[in-house]
């Protein structure tokens, strides 16, 4: 696994060494950038189920400014400050050992609008339109925030949720989709 493009273009990261946590392929992670980006000019990015931080850490290699990353994995925490620490980019980050949906709760109360959110958590273990409705509670999404979902080609995403309407939708392989949403009104 490493960074496909900008500042830290072909530094390798570390993986979880575990089975619970399933990065995100480089062609993967290469195309996804290509369609929603390729380069950033600053903003904010959150990466819920963020394993070892490779789409955060490739967010910010792009041009990002600062990244949330949380994962309910304490393994999964550590990889994420020794890959930031190994970049020198851990004054860009906030790490959070919690569970999505109480981390979604709290972003809130801080008043955070995101222009990028990442969402890739275990396969058929968390439901994506559960996660984009919570989402939709909080004031965290405007007109030009997108929403990246990495979830299993079976798992057919809704074309509208709440206050998400599709952007685009591409399979990658046998058994990858990546659905990218933006906020249509940028919150309920």
């Amino acid at each position: 696994m490493r960074v496909i493009a900008g500042d830290f273009k072909g530094r390798r990261l570390q993986s979880v060494p575990n089975k619970l946590t399933r990065p995100t392929s480089d062609k993967v992670k290469e195309s996804l950038f290509n369609r929603i980006g390729p380069f950033f000019d600053g903003g904010l990015g959150l990466d819920l189920f963020a394993g070892s931080g490779n789409l955060g850490i490739e967010a910010l290699s792009r041009g990002l400014d600062r990244v949330i990353f949380v994962d309910q994995q304490k393994l999964a925490i550590q990889v994420i400050k020794q890959n930031l620490k190994q970049l020198n980019i851990d004054r860009q980050a906030e790490v959070y050992h919690n569970d999505a949906f109480r981390a979604l709760k709290a972003v809130a109360k801080r008043e955070l609008v995101f222009q990028y959110i990442f969402l890739d958590p275990p396969y058929q273990k968390v439901s994506y339109q559960k996660l984009l409705l919570e989402i939709s509670k909080y004031p965290i999404t405007d007109h030009s925030t997108l929403i990246i979902c990495e979830h299993d080609l079976n798992n057919v995403l809704p074309e509208t949720l709440a206050c998400f309407k599709q952007f685009r939708s591409e399979r990658y392989g046998a058994t990858t989709a990546i659905t990218v949403y933006r906020s249509v009104t940028g919150g309920l």
